[in-house]
């Protein structure tokens, strides 16, 4: 049986489509741009949410990519044999190209061809969308797979639940979607199917025909375009092709578990306890040396998307301890990642001195009061099953508390650090249970900064498309030129956040702008909006934006062509739009705060003023 590796799949797959036409793009930041709604890129289509929508896209209609994913869902979970919480989602996209007839011959090609996948007809399973109000069953797909060589019993019709994709967010583009299946073995029953928990049934791919586009009031509406969209998770199809029963199984984990034995003395799959903290230290440490590593780079905090990133990196530490993990030993799990991963992300060489420095900053700081909080978690058990030894001495009726309370959830959490989440997995393994709502009513000053940090879900992105929100970031584009003026060439933009009401806007700067650095700041961009300058846009190679100095993050942003934008000759930078057409639509720039946003880091919040 042919081994896979991560290197030679991901090159299958990008070279099968790049043959058929297709652009290579880079994957984008785990940190969505183009979705409000969520903290992470947790699937491929979240970068090209404007193209799925219409926007033009500088590669043209038809590309395919790695994108890197993160889903914190199931964070709990991970442990078992197949949960992760970072992922590569394999995908191809045609932006209002081909469709149906062309993508599912493709991809019964490469699931069967021999100088690809080579899986036997016979082994494969599809689903095809049954229909409902929302758009009829898929007999087009059907009699597609069933032409290309899928026996009509492995054709099966299925429900919404299992063959609708989308939106990835709250809202966006989505559609009815044909899942693949590899047959592992005889199906349990006659009424099996690819629904089935059995096992029977293993998914390898999905290809999305998007036609609708899900409003904010729960709406499907028709898209300007028809788009594909497909998805092949990579460690997924890994484990599937190689016969292998866990993700942890396959290349992309093997030098890690080596250092991690070493570091130990324990081995994979020795016990049931160790293989389980052995596969959390897999996952989580590789999710944290990509989320610093991004090129976005995150920061273990108390909100958002640094709360995912300091809980996955607390509930390492933890799961370490119980292997005897040495303290340190996270940045040197998280080396091993960034030496397999560094040809595919380069970002994660560029950001790896960067990665050891924040994991071994965090570890350091939870292992100090690790021991103590572990210690304090247990006079909260011990004290729970005192007293209910002792009413149950003198009341046989009594019923046994099983339930931590709030405060002391809140103050393992604010005193030792342990994210709520941490101490109710805790409390799980007791089989008790936390007060989540007395925990919430006790952080309520927390609650209130987690609210104000909440603007963050936007991300560096926009909020929407309309027309305020179009001109505050045009508006970005004038005050990261003018923080270039005042400040210094070295400043740069370390993230945006858009709504309608409000621009704000990240920059490194080692300290506090003074009032008239402020003034200076909001005069400039106020004289080039009375300038009235236009806006201009051209899609040139990334080369020549390079040669004519546009400014951009240019490590593995971008793909071959960029749109670049210029305001006069005051602001030259690489975006993906849109924006207004010229600055004397914007109104007059107002600066109501700056202040901190991390070590190195400033924040500006601005608003637009009509008069």
């Amino acid at each position: 049986m042919k081994e896979y590796t991560s290197e030679n799949l991901r090159e299958m797959y990008l070279g099968f489509f790049e043959k058929r036409g297709h652009k290579v793009i880079p994957s984008a930041s785990l940190i969505p741009e183009n979705d409000p709604t969520v903290l992470f890129t947790t699937a491929g289509m979240h970068p090209l949410v404007p193209y799925l929508l219409g926007e033009k896209h500088p590669a043209g209609k038809r590309l395919t990519d790695v994108q890197k994913c993160v889903r914190t869902g199931d964070i709990d979970d991970v442990g078992d044999e197949r949960h992760c919480t970072f992922f590569e989602m394999l995908g191809n996209w045609s932006l209002g190209d081909y469709f149906k007839k062309e993508m599912i011959p493709w991809s019964y090609e490469f699931l069967t061809g021999e100088e690809y996948l080579h899986i036997p007809s016979d082994s494969l399973a599809v689903t095809v969308f049954a229909g409902d109000e929302t758009a009829p069953r898929d007999d087009e797909a059907a009699a597609l797979w069933e032409k290309a060589g899928i026996k009509k019993e492995n054709i099966y019709f299925m429900p919404r639940e299992n063959n609708w994709w989308g939106p990835a967010g709250l809202t966006g583009p989505c559609g009815t979607d044909t899942e693949m299946f590899v047959i592992r073995k005889p199906k349990c029953s006659p009424t099996c199917n690819p629904d089935c928990s059995c096992g029977a049934f293993l998914e390898i791919w999905n290809d999305v025909f998007m036609r609708f586009n899900k409003t904010a009031e729960g709406k499907f509406e028709e898209l300007k375009q028809k788009n594909v969209d497909t998805g092949m998770g990579l460690e997924r199809a890994l484990c599937v092709l190689n016969g292998k029963t866990s993700v942890y199984e396959t290349d992309l984990f093997a030098t890690a578990i080596k250092k991690i034995e070493e570091l130990t003395g324990k081995r994979y799959g020795e016990s049931e306890e160790v293989t389980r903290a052995f596969r959390v230290l897999l996952d989580h440490v590789r999710t944290a040396t990509f989320m610093i590593g991004d090129e976005k780079g995150i920061s273990p905090s108390n909100t958002d998307q640094g709360y995912i990133l300091r809980r996955i990196i607390r509930r390492a530490v933890r799961y370490g301890r119980k292997i005897d993990l040495p303290e340190g030993a996270l940045a040197k799990i998280a080396e091993t990642y960034v030496e397999k991963y560094k040809h595919a992300y380069p970002e994660l060489e560029t950001n790896k001195a960067r990665i050891a420095e924040e994991l071994n900053a965090e570890e350091a700081k939870f292992s100090k009061t690790l021991q103590q909080g572990l210690k304090e978690f247990e006079k909260c058990v011990n004290g729970i099953e005192r007293k209910n030894a002792f009413m149950s001495a003198k009341d046989p009726s009594y019923v046994p508390e099983t339930v931590i309370g709030g405060k002391q959830a809140f103050h393992l959490y604010d005193t030792y650090g342990f994210p709520v989440e941490i101490t109710a997995e805790m409390a799980k393994e007791k089989g008790l249970t936390v007060d989540i709502a007395a925990y919430e009513e006790a952080f309520k000053e927390h609650q209130e900064k987690s609210k104000a940090g909440s603007e963050g879900k936007f991300a560096c992105g926009l909020a929407d498309h309309k027309t305020e929100t179009t001109r505050l970031h045009t508006a970005t584009h004038l005050l990261h030129a003018a923080l270039k003026k005042v400040l210094g060439e070295e400043v740069n933009q370390k993230g945006s956040n858009i709504t309608e009401e409000r621009l704000r806007f990240d920059f490194n700067f080692p300290r506090a702008m003074s009032e008239e650095e402020i003034r200076a700041v909001e005069n400039l961009v106020n004289e080039k909006i009375k300038e009235n300058l236009p806006v201009v846009m051209k899609e040139i190679p990334l080369a020549e934006a390079k040669k004519e100095e546009f400014t951009g993050l240019f490590e593995s942003k971008y793909g071959d062509v960029v749109k670049t934008y210029s305001i006069g000759d005051f602001s030259r930078e690489i975006c993906g739009g849109p924006h207004a057409e010229n600055t004397g639509e914007l109104g007059k720039f107002k600066i109501v705060k700056e202040q901190s946003s991390g070590a190195g880091i400033r924040r500006i919040k601005a608003v637009l003023i009509h008069e």
